[in-house]
């Protein structure tokens, strides 16, 4: 183990937090620490694991599977079992003792009513962290410890709440707090460690740790993006529009099958479309929403850079011709004013609405955005690309008091996906009457 990994381990605090980067060996540490201390012949109690989704927490058990192998512990892998009156399962691992360890999906109501060690990780990617804290916490009252893992989602998150309370506020609950940014982990020898297992012709293997730094800062969607998955710099909700709470509410898991083919959307039940419009410094973006009741499910996105107006036509008529689509709205500023009139001309004005981007209509497509957020009748995919574009909107009074939303122009775009998200929720809320066209 690394020296960070050895101190998290070593450390047999009752409640104890760490805030850390993306990629570290976090989860593989968390494995060995498991099963090396619940196989014990004289170990109390049970280990319960909350995981971001199922396919992270079968990983797990797959790696606690491995260092029981190694550690030559008698283990029996239970497999995905029931383990209450409520239909929640769990991974299970038995060990020789009859201890087990057993891995849960994020489902907060899955942590009651059970005792011993509780694992929470990726706890600030839960859509809901206060109440998975809350359930679980009183499960150590007779016994084990707590322990929670996660790089940080915005000032606002729960779990920057809680570093607070311990740097800052006299650490009332007594957590022992580890924090480890992709600095600490370069330090302590990760890059080593992480060369050894590349491919010999990974172009990572001729980088000291400076070259490695500045290749993974380089690779981020932005700067915020990257002081927040690698630095443990929280992204400031303040002064975002969409806090980040709001946007892992409505983030499909990513064991979760989203994207459909365009046979599939065309038996599905009725579509909404938003198209932002770019060329060379913009992206051109088309969202596809299905509206299944009153939620909007993300089924398509199509991100095009410094592509021919002729192949963005291709690629978004081959949704437009469906029957089931109901309404598309598109970007008519500047260069997308012609695309926007060719659309309306072969689909026609029912199924086309051509959007002029001033500060009104920006408003009026910005808060329904952030209001059906809010409600989750939305669900996105989980990219770093997209969070960035929903992150990047800032809200801001003029002097005259009138609102304005701004973003900065960077390498991932102009905040285009949330405008197409707009978009495209903005033609589900004013729905077209589904008159028949003529495919293409």
């Amino acid at each position: 183990m690394l020296p960070y990994q050895a101190r998290w381990i070593k450390d047999t605090s009752r409640l104890k937090l760490m805030e850390k980067s993306r990629q570290i060996g976090l989860s593989w540490s968390t494995a060995y620490s498991l099963v090396s201390s619940t196989s014990l012949a004289d170990a109390r109690y049970d280990d319960w694991v909350s995981s971001r989704d199922e396919l992270q927490a079968k990983l797990l058990i797959d790696d606690c599977k491995s260092f029981a192998g190694i550690l030559q512990i008698g283990a029996q892998d239970m497999g995905l079992r029931v383990i209450d009156d409520k239909n929640n399962s769990a991974y299970i691992l038995r060990y020789a003792n009859g201890r087990t360890t057993n891995s849960l999906s994020s489902n907060p109501d899955a942590q009651a009513g059970k005792r011993g060690r509780r694992v929470l990780d990726e706890f600030a990617l839960n859509p809901e962290p206060r109440k998975l804290y809350s359930i679980t916490y009183p499960g150590i009252t007779w016994g084990g410890s707590m322990e929670i893992i996660s790089t940080h989602r915005g000032t606002g998150n729960f779990f920057n709440e809680l570093v607070e309370e311990i740097k800052h506020k006299g650490n009332p609950k007594r957590m022992s707090l580890h924090t480890v940014t992709l600095q600490t982990a370069l330090d302590d020898g990760f890059l080593f460690k992480l060369q050894c297992k590349l491919p010999l012709d990974d172009a990572r293997q001729e980088m000291d740790e400076a070259a490695y730094f500045d290749f993974i800062r380089s690779g981020c969607a932005d700067e915020e993006s990257f002081l927040q998955e690698y630095m443990c710099i929280p992204g400031d909700d303040e002064g975002a529009f969409l806090p980040y709470e709001v946007i892992a509410g409505v983030e499909y898991r990513s064991d979760e099958r989203w994207e459909q083919t365009v046979h599939q959307l065309s038996t599905g039940g009725p579509l909404y479309i938003g198209v932002d419009i770019g060329r060379d410094h913009d992206l051109t973006v088309i969202w596809v929403f299905e509206k299944l009741g009153d939620v909007f499910y993300t089924r398509a996105v199509v991100v095009m850079k410094k592509e021919m107006f002729d192949f963005q036509e291709h690629a978004l008529y081959q949704f437009l011709q469906l029957p089931n689509m109901r309404r598309c709205c598109i970007d008519r500023n500047g260069i997308g004013r012609q695309f926007a009139e060719r659309a309306t001309q072969r689909f026609g004005q029912f199924r086309i609405e051509e959007v002029k981007f001033t500060a009104d209509s920006k408003e009026e497509m910005a808060y329904p955005l952030l209001h059906t957020f809010k409600e989750r009748k939305a669900r996105i995919p989980s990219s770093p690309d997209i969070r960035a574009d929903l992150r990047a909107i800032r809200k801001e009074t003029t002097a005259s008091g009138n609102i304005r939303f701004t973003a900065d122009r960077g390498k991932n775009g102009h905040a285009d996906r949330f405008w197409a998200i707009a978009l495209a929720i903005h033609a589900g809320k004013n729905p077209g009457t589904g008159f028949s066209m003529e495919l293409i």
